[in-house]
């Protein structure tokens, strides 16, 4: 087995995990889309051609593409307490009503593998259900009653689509992280469940930092307090013992500081620098702005990079407790914890209009294949000609409608094996 871990962001990658648009997507209507945290409609069988054409840039430099729905499907066809984990959580009071947990849990257990993997990351209508599932539950439930037929009894998941938020992998293990929209949340507990559960992870040797214990009860949604949210778009491992973390619309402090307390528990890590970001959607997470594409060399958004507030994070005297000191600034820190003399920028290209365009179109959201080669989307060419000009290889594919969900190709994936720099 190879050796689980990600100890950098440009480091050769060698495992990756994904997610293909299918069902999920297929539910945004314009009435529901923003409550899926979507600006437009995908189309999503372009879509669909779009990610395949991303896969086989990344195969083609040899990296294995794992899929989220292979996994779960391959964890609940291996494991019963898998599939009675996933449905305990997914159909709760919480999530569907007091009266249709009974009904619903028994009709998800009778459901093949490939039909509840379907089911929990693309949801479930009422008219989806059996005749006799249906007469069950409008006996005992007000809510079915009620409800018209394609009334979701367990709403879909679309930003599966971006795997690289609902698990993060610092050095030799995992963030399980709250994430802050209650449409996301559980997707952290289909990834719990693989990761406690499937074969190739089961018997794996890893870490899960938060929770320590890599409990996926605990992202029930009835577990999130205000405040605690954390998000894999703003965490980044960038090597020498130090994690990137961004604090904006969607990390909070309070769970950077639970983050960083189990990273310098184990030794896994002894420094944070943690980046205090406007709390705007156009820059939703760290990686909309900011993005590692050769050892020594960055693509940012200056008019948002340049403003943070930075802190650096060190383990204080006493156990459990920090030293903090602010930085001069992002830039600065990096090339301290890194041991380069300064750190070579591209910024967002073109002028301020074009940076604007490419910043929303997720231009610096690039993901690296190795030291100085990164996959982008072809429609930001003028942040593309200066990666170019600075001597990175640029992988071009489309992405007019993946793109719609706001995330780029650092959104799309969840690095798993990665070398060191």
């Amino acid at each position: 087995m190879s050796q689980l871990g990600v100890h950098s962001e440009v480091g050769t990658l060698r495992t990756v995990l994904v997610h293909r648009p299918g069902l999920a997507l297929e539910r945004l209507t314009p009435q529901n889309r923003e409550s899926f945290l979507f600006d437009d409609l995908v189309w999503v069988e372009r879509a669909q051609r779009e990610h395949d054409d991303f896969v086989a840039v990344m195969r083609d430099r040899n990296v294995e593409v794992l899929y989220l729905q292979d996994l779960l499907t391959e964890t609940l066809e291996s494991s019963n307490a898998a599939r009675n984990e996933l449905v305990e959580h997914a159909v709760s009071s919480h999530t569907v009503g007091l009266s249709l947990v009974h009904g619903l849990r028994s009709h998800l257990l009778g459901l093949d593998s490939a039909q509840l993997a379907d089911v929990l990351v693309g949801g479930l209508v009422l008219s989806e259900l059996g005749e006799y599932d249906l007469d069950e539950l409008n006996r005992h439930s007000l809510g079915a009653m009620l409800a018209g037929p394609d009334t979701f009894v367990l709403p879909p998941l679309p930003n599966t689509l971006f795997t690289r938020d609902s698990s993060a992998w610092l050095y030799g293990g995992v963030v399980l992280p709250p994430l802050f929209w209650h449409a996301r949340r559980l997707e952290v507990v289909n990834l719990a469940t693989i990761y406690n559960h499937h074969p190739r992870f089961a018997g794996a040797e890893f870490d899960f930092w938060y929770p320590p214990e890599g409990d996926a009860g605990r992202f029930a949604v009835e577990d999130f307090g205000q405040g605690a949210s954390l998000e894999g778009g703003d965490i980044m491992p960038i090597g020498n013992r130090t994690v990137l973390v961004g604090m904006g619309e969607r990390s909070t402090g309070r769970m950077v500081e639970r983050l960083a307390r189990s990273l310098f528990a184990s030794g896994a890590a002894d420094r944070i620098i943690a980046c205090r970001m406007s709390q705007d959607r156009a820059y939703m997470h760290l990686d909309t702005v900011f993005g590692f594409v050769d050892r020594d060399a960055v693509t940012m958004y200056p008019p948002v990079v340049e403003g943070m507030r930075v802190y650096s994070i060190y383990p204080g005297d006493l156990e459990g407790t920090f030293e903090i000191a602010e930085e001069r600034g992002l830039l600065e820190a990096l090339a301290d914890t890194l041991e380069v003399p300064k750190l070579r920028v591209i910024p967002t290209g073109g002028d301020s209009f074009q940076a604007a365009r490419e910043q929303w179109d997720d231009a610096n959201n690039v993901v690296a294949l190795e030291p100085g080669v990164v996959v982008a989307y072809s429609k930001n060419t003028n942040t593309n000609a200066q990666l170019r000009q600075a001597g990175i290889e640029v992988l071009e594919i489309e992405g007019g409608e993946l793109g719609k969900g706001r995330g780029g190709c650092h959104c799309m994936t969840c690095p798993i094996e990665r070398e060191a720099l």
